[in-house]
C-alpha cells in the first residue's frame, strides 16, 4: 500500500480544518473537491481575479449535500492581511494555492505579480503562523530553476530567474526558510512542473498549453505554437498535484522545511503534445487535423524543463498514478463537455 493510499483511507475517520487560498481557481478547486469528499471541513479564500464561481459550482455538483456543507467560503484577498488572518482562524493544515500564474503576465504587468506573490504571499506565512497551523504547504514553481541548464532539475541546484514571476516565487522560498529559522514554523513547498487538467482556464492571454490548445482544436480554430515545437516541459496531471499537496501537508516533521519537485519525472516536446491532443480528441470522436501555426519563441520562458522528483518520493511518498497520457485521456471528456 502505498503512502498516498493509507492516507486517503485515515483522513475520512479523522476529520481536519484546511484553508485552500485560491479555492476557485484550477488546483484551488480540484483540492476543494477532493478534500469534501474524503470528509473534511474546508475554509476556501479567494478574491476571483483569476479563479471563478462556477469551478466552486461545479464542486458543489459533485460532492454530497453533506459533504458541501462542510465548505466556508471567504471572498477576500491575500494582499489583505485581515481576510488573510480571518481565513487562517482554527485551521490545522494551509494548502497555500493563491498567486498570480503566467510568466508573460508577469513581464506585463511586474507590479502585481509582486504585490500578489511576495506580499501576499507574506501575509499568508504570517497569518498561518500566529494562528498556530499545523503545517503550511505552499505553491512554488518550476520557474524557480531560472537558467540553470542541467536536467533533470533537482531542487537543490537553481540557476538566474528568467522572468518576475520566477523571481517572486523564489523568494517565497526564501521567505518560507526565514520563518523556519526565525519562528520555528516549518513549511513545504512544492515546485509545480505544468499541472493541467479539468477547471483549467482556456480563456485569456495567460492560459496554460494544454487548455488553450483543446479549447482552439475543439473550436476548429488555429494552433500556435512557440518556436519550432521541440520546447519540452514535465507535464503533471493534477491528480499527482492533489496527491503531494496531502502528503505534504500531514508530512512528519523530518520532512517540514524543504522544497520538492512536483511532477512526473518526464518531458513532452510540443510537438509531441500536440499529437496526443490530436489522437485523444479523434478518440472521442472530435477530429482535428489543421497542422499548427509555428511563430517566435516566447521572452522569459526556458527550452527544456524535467524534474527529478526522486526527493519527493522519498521523503514524502510521492507516486504519481497518472503519465501525461493517461491525465490527457481522462481530462478530455470535460474539454470537450465543458470548452467547446
Amino acid at each position: 500500500m502505498t503512502a498516498y493510499s493509507q492516507l486517503l483511507e485515515t483522513l475520512p475517520a479523522n476529520p481536519k480544518n484546511w484553508l485552500i487560498t485560491g479555492v476557485a481557481g484550477f488546483i484551488g478547486s480540484n483540492l476543494l473537491e477532493h478534500l469534501l469528499k474524503l470528509n473534511q471541513r474546508v475554509v476556501g479564500l479567494d478574491n476571483f481575479v483569476t479563479g471563478h464561481q462556477y469551478n466552486l459550482d461545479e464542486v458543489q455538483r459533485l460532492v454530497s449535500p453533506e459533504q458541501w456543507a462542510g465548505f466556508t467560503f471567504i471572498e477576500g484577498d491575500i494582499r489583505n492581511l485581515d481576510d488573510c488572518n480571518k481565513a487562517c482562524a482554527g485551521v490545522d493544515y494551509v494548502l497555500h494555492q493563491a498567486a498570480l500564474g503566467s510568466v508573460p503576465r508577469s513581464i506585463n504587468d511586474p507590479i502585481t505579480t509582486n504585490a500578489t506573490n511576495i506580499s501576499g504571499f507574506l501575509n499568508m506565512l504570517a497569518a498561518a503562523r500566529d494562528a498556530g497551523a499545523k503545517s503550511f504547504t505552499y505553491a512554488a514553481s518550476s520557474s524557480t530553476y531560472g537558467d540553470h541548464p542541467a536536467l533533470p532539475k533537482v531542487e537543490e541546484n537553481i540557476g538566474k530567474p528568467l522572468s518576475p514571476y520566477a523571481v517572486t516565487k523564489y523568494v517565497n522560498e526564501l521567505y518560507a526558510d526565514v520563518f523556519a529559522k526565525t519562528y520555528g514554523f516549518n513549511t513545504i513547498g512544492l515546485r509545480y512542473f505544468n499541472v493541467f487538467g479539468k477547471r483549467q482556464d482556456p480563456n485569456g492571454a495567460y492560459a496554460a498549453v494544454i487548455p488553450k490548445w483543446t479549447a482552439a482544436m475543439i473550436q476548429g480554430d488555429e494552433v500556435f505554437i512557440n518556436g519550432d515545437g521541440e520546447t519540452s516541459r514535465d507535464f503533471c496531471f493534477i491528480e499527482n498535484a492533489v496527491q503531494a499537496n496531502l502528503l505534504a501537508a500531514t508530512a512528519g516533521e523530518d520532512a517540514k522545511n524543504e522544497v520538492y519537485n512536483v511532477a512526473l519525472g518526464d518531458r513532452t516536446t510540443l510537438n509531441d503534445l500536440y499529437g496526443a491532443l490530436q489522437a485523444a480528441l479523434a478518440e472521442n470522436g472530435k477530429p482535428y487535423e489543421n497542422a499548427p501555426v509555428y511563430r517566435d519563441f516566447r521572452a522569459g520562458d526556458v527550452r527544456h524543463s524535467q524534474a527529478d522528483i526522486g526527493k519527493a518520493t522519498g521523503k514524502l511518498g510521492y507516486a504519481p498514478e497518472y503519465r501525461i497520457m493517461d491525465g490527457i485521456a481522462k481530462a478530455m471528456p470535460w474539454y470537450i463537455e465543458n470548452v467547446g
